[in-house]
């Protein structure tokens, strides 16, 4: 099967780039950056990607297998990547005065794209781009409209001063740095800009004219080839052994609970939902119901929100909270494990998601950095239990809505699919600073109000994630004629394709001021609502 080979050199969004791939209906893969490609299978490998990264190239930064120069393959440089080939092929790259972040108008050079001087893949390339980027022509694009700019994403504070040897600029930043880069004669191309990330104007158009028109990719990857191969890949995993889920009753660990029970007998199969105190309004009933619809034969339901707010007490480090709360999930279930009477052997199955990995530093190769630590990634405990090889997340490789596209060839109920994202350690990262009953009690009732109004109003399939944060201050407001100090309550709601960006809601204002008065005035301890407008980056979408 064809397909397009990734390093990953620790960005955040490398996945993503292998994704944006596959939705163009070619099977991607991803290693890691310093990869020795003789011990690579290139057997239908059509083209290979370098990523970004959080390193430097002139500061010791993550290197790559020269070979990838010497193969013969086409080449694309993404941020750090085309940094990278810069560097190794001779050209210099510097520190700008002035980081390139976020969006960024880019302007393709009319001069360097004169026909005469393309080679078959440069021509090739330009041929695949929106002709709106181009003058019209009867033939090939040969001239740029240079009223046509587009914008692009950047996140780098790099920049290449002296082009490589053999190497065009065709396009330039409003900033006046090189933006896309090709070589005269060799199949090598670069972007200084992330055209994987949803708010890229033409990044699935700039992807694909790699992959189709310099790499030839001919397509026809899709979900439902990927459904037949982690079925498979979860039936060679699990042999004869119990597999055991510890299920939150949310989209990943529910899709994955549908995939699982698809894959392998219904008796090897053991659901375990640990109800720690920190769910939201109704949480448990819901999920119990939302099981039983699976055809599960073994489903465990676990009250235990006495031991979670008890290892919380007095906790208020997001981090600790996450571990402690990961921690303690391990050690319920290994409880319950015991008492169940559960073989030895048997996997711990996780709904764990690319995001996660990489956001806990756990991407493929081995410099991504830490974001926030997720308990089913960073626990200790979990970490012991993979490296003993005893945990299996099918969903590893897939981001938020791929994973709904997943449970749908299932045939999970979209009821499940459609719910908003929430976290696994649940209430306790959207409680700033410590976390008690009476707080999470206060939380819960908020947040149900909130998202039953978005439902009401028809907001909520709008919306990618929605949810309220408790803040650890108090604010003076008025009741009645008496003076009361209430916590401040924040709304959160932002639109997004995969989690990895965000862009904020935009409420419309009579919708938002209808949701904060009914917050206040039905929920005694609340005394202010207040409505975050931070994207994703700088901010990330949880609060903790």
């Amino acid at each position: 099967m064809e397909k397009i080979l990734i390093f990953d050199f620790g960005s955040q969004t490398t996945a993503l780039i292998g994704r944006r791939i596959r939705e163009l209906g070619v099977y991607s893969e991803i290693i890691p950056g310093d990869s020795d490609l003789a011990a690579v299978d290139l057997n239908d490998v059509k083209g290979l990607i370098l990523s970004g990264s959080p390193e430097s190239v002139y500061a010791n930064g993550a290197s790559v297998d020269q070979s990838v120069y010497t193969r013969g393959l086409p080449l694309l440089g993404i941020c750090y990547g085309l940094q990278r080939m810069t560097a190794d092929l001779g050209g210099v790259v510097a520190p700008l005065p002035k980081r390139e972040y976020g969006p960024v108008s880019v302007t393709l050079i009319g001069e360097t794209l004169l026909h005469r001087e393309m080679s078959p893949a440069v021509a090739a390339f330009f041929a695949r781009l929106p002709q709106s980027l181009f003058q019209p022509s009867l033939f090939q694009p040969t001239e740029v409209n240079p009223d046509r700019a587009f914008t692009v994403w950047m996140s780098h504070g790099d920049t290449l001063t002296t082009l490589a040897p053999g190497f065009v600029q065709c396009g330039t930043s409003e900033t006046g740095y090189p933006a896309i880069v090709y070589h005269r004669e060799k199949p090598w191309f670069g972007f200084q800009f992330h055209p994987e990330a949803t708010h890229c104007e033409y990044g699935a158009e700039l992807l694909g004219a790699f992959v189709f028109g310099v790499c030839g990719a001919k397509g026809g990857w899709s979900m439902e080839n990927y459904l037949g191969e982690l079925r498979e890949q979860v039936r060679l995993k699990a042999g004869n052994r119990t597999v055991l889920l510890l299920i939150s009753g949310g989209v990943d660990s529910s899709v994955t609970a549908a995939l699982l029970l698809k894959s392998l007998p219904a008796d090897a199969v053991h659901l375990m939902y640990v109800d720690t105190g920190l769910m939201r309004k109704n949480e448990t009933e819901e999920v119990e119901a939302a099981l039983e619809k699976l055809g599960a034969k073994h489903l465990h339901i676990i009250r235990a929100e006495d031991a979670f707010l008890a290892a919380l007490a007095g906790k208020e480090q997001p981090e600790e909270k996450r571990k402690i709360i990961g921690d303690l999930f391990i050690t319920i279930q290994e409880r319950e494990v015991a008492r169940l009477n559960l073989p030895l052997d048997y996997l711990l199955a996780q709904g764990t998601l690319y995001t996660d990995l990489i956001e806990s530093g756990k991407g493929v190769g081995e410099k991504a950095r830490v974001i926030k630590s997720h308990h089913n990634v960073a626990s200790p405990l979990v970490a012991a239990l993979r490296r003993e090889g005893r945990i299996i997340e099918p969903l590893e490789k897939l981001y938020k809505d791929e994973a709904r596209a997943l449970g749908r060839l299932v045939s999970l109920d979209e009821t499940i699919i459609g719910r908003h994202p929430f976290p696994g350690p649940g209430l306790a990262v959207r409680i700033l600073g410590a976390v008690t009953k009476e707080k999470c009690a206060i939380l819960r009732e908020a947040d149900a109000l909130y998202i039953g109004e978005l439902r009401k109003h028809g907001l909520y399939d709008q919306i990618w994630q929605a949810f309220a944060v408790l803040l650890p201050v108090r604010s003076v407001g008025v009741a009645g004629d008496e003076r009361r100090y209430g916590y401040v309550l924040a709304l959160r709601a932002v639109t997004s394709a995969d989690g990895m960006t965000a862009d904020v809601f935009p409420f419309p204002p009579k919708d938002l001021l209808e949701i904060a008065a009914l917050i206040t005035n039905t929920v005694r301890d609340i005394g202010r609502v207040t409505y975050d407008i931070s994207s994703k980056p700088p901010a990330t979408i949880e609060w903790e």
